[in-house]
């Protein structure tokens, strides 16, 4: 692992000049980010080494460096999920890669269902911890120090300055936010009502199929953490739902420009 680490951050280091500290992780709601992205420089995931290839429809495969407003950053635009049959050590590759190239702050977000009571649907939700349920997790077997430690501590997984920061911006824009904690699931099948219950019991507010694997290898990495989750359907109790992934898709597709703005200032905001 640890030479294809090496190799894959060389081939990356070779191809740009001005490498960023900011990373982004362009999950479901941020795909709009990309058009304020200036200067880009794209690399097809297809043409990485050691890179996987994401599978599920809507997600496009493509690291993106370019400058978002005063800052230069590297957005991957398409990540890989657990659920489509990769390995942990796949789904979070490319984290220990931005580490690897010296990225010192990863951006992240993703669609997930609301099981908060005081939820909507279009709501954006700022991660403030997480409840990690996936059958698999991707620090299992040998660890390599120059990594991170054995027994990563987990008690600020996300970033309290980066939060506050992010409430601070949509006050300023008159932009509704939650914050809540997000529980990740295997997936791929969304949740049962009994599920929903289960997880809002276990002190979830949002559950989703995706994050917290990238979000435990980056804060192994000691890597700062930001996420967020656009609510884009609710499992609360009475009111859950029938969704597709169209459904989810469309939600996210409104909730776009709100969490777009946020995390552009956000990005401009924040002290490297």
């Amino acid at each position: 692992m640890l030479d294809k680490i090496k190799q894959t951050a060389a081939y990356i280091n070779s191809k740009v000049a001005d490498m960023p500290k900011t990373a982004i992780i362009l999950g479901t709601g941020l795909g709009e980010l990309v058009n304020h992205i200036e200067n880009q420089y794209v690399i097809p995931y297809e043409e990485i080494p050691n890179f996987p290839v994401s599978t599920v429809e809507g997600h496009s495969g493509k690291l993106i460096f370019g400058n978002l407003g005063n800052k230069r950053i590297m957005a991957m635009q398409g990540r890989f999920h657990f659920y489509e049959g990769y390995s942990m050590q796949q789904v979070t590759f490319p984290v220990r890669v931005m580490k690897a190239l010296g990225i010192k702050t990863m951006f992240v977000s993703n669609s997930a269902g609301g099981i908060n009571p005081n939820f909507k649907i279009g709501d954006i939700m700022v991660i403030t911890d997480h409840i990690n349920l996936f059958p698999e997790h991707p620090l299992r077997g040998k660890n390599y120090n120059e990594l991170g430690p054995r027994f990563p501590e987990m008690s600020e997984a996300y970033s309290h300055r980066l939060i506050n920061d992010a409430f601070k911006v949509a006050e300023e824009n008159n932009i509704r936010l939650v914050k809540g904690v997000y529980v990740g699931t295997q997936g791929p099948t969304f949740e049962t009502p009994a599920e929903y219950k289960y997880f809002h019991i276990i002190g979830g507010d949002a559950v989703g199929m995706s994050t917290v694997p990238e979000v435990i290898v980056a804060r192994h990495g000691d890597m700062e953490v930001f996420g967020v989750s656009v609510i884009t359907d609710l499992g609360i109790e009475g009111i859950v739902e029938k969704v597709s992934h169209e459904e989810v898709q469309k939600a996210a597709a409104m909730a776009q420009p709100k969490m777009t703005l946020i995390m552009k200032e956000l990005i401009n905001k924040f002290e490297e």
